[in-house]
């Protein structure tokens, strides 16, 4: 188990019952169950492959009696006689996780708490949250292996908890704790968009609204990354 996973893991509640999605091997079910954290699990992904590996995996940990493997796409694995409270996505562009919330969401399908870990695309996951009456109670960002990864655990509740667009974007824990890794991954992530908001200005024919959204983030970072 590497940092990110065990990081995901520990943002888990004991005893609840797990359904990890996009599951990599079910090491982190696995690591769940074994612990005695928890003693349901499915383990849960859309290619055959992946899940025979995974299916391997848990028989050889013994732990065929409470990690089910499912095929499928995104929470359509899931049932609500499977009485799951937590979900766990991870790895996975921050597009496509609100994509299968969505799914979810739709047919009435909520779960008590989100570990999610969007590759790409964090702000939006985190407006999803807020306009679903999540409330984000822990983040991490971590660095590992020359990637950052934004861990983010919400809960469901009767009411909005209304984000600041920096709290959106950076994260509310996240932007309190300012780590080292978020200087790295800022100061990275400035340089990237100043780098495009050349390419963009050098362009025979303006994007102006690109212009100005880049523009927008450049001055969103700044701000965070020099202002002690």
């Amino acid at each position: 188990m590497n940092l990110r996973l065990n990081t995901l893991a520990k943002m888990v509640d004991s005893g609840s019952r797990v359904a990890d999605i996009g599951t990599d091997h079910a090491y982190l079910p696995i690591e769940l169950v074994k612990n005695g954290k928890i003693d349901f699990a499915i383990a849960s992904d859309v290619a055959a492959g992946p899940l025979e590996n995974a299916k391997t995996d848990i028989a050889e940990a013994g732990l065929s009696a409470q990690i089910e493997t499912r095929l499928g796409n995104g929470l359509e694995t899931v049932t609500h006689q499977d009485q799951i409270d937590t979900v766990v996505i991870a790895g996975m562009g921050g597009k496509l996780m609100v994509d299968i919330l969505d799914a979810a969401w739709s047919k009435e399908y909520q779960f008590d708490t989100l570990v999610l870990e969007p590759n790409i695309g964090e702000a939006g996951v985190r407006n999803w949250l807020m306009m679903h009456n999540y409330q984000i109670m822990d983040e991490r960002l971590i660095a590992e292996a020359g990637h950052t990864y934004e861990l983010i655990k919400a809960k469901l509740t009767d009411t909005k908890h209304d984000l600041t667009e920096k709290e959106i974007f950076f994260g509310p824990f996240i932007l309190q704790e300012k780590n080292p890794v978020f200087y790295q991954k800022w100061e990275g992530q400035l340089a990237y968009n100043q780098k495009l908001l050349q390419n963009l200005n050098k362009a025979k024919k303006k994007d102006e609204d690109r212009i100005n959204e880049v523009n927008h983030y450049i001055k969103l970072i700044e701000e965070e990354i020099n202002h002690d």
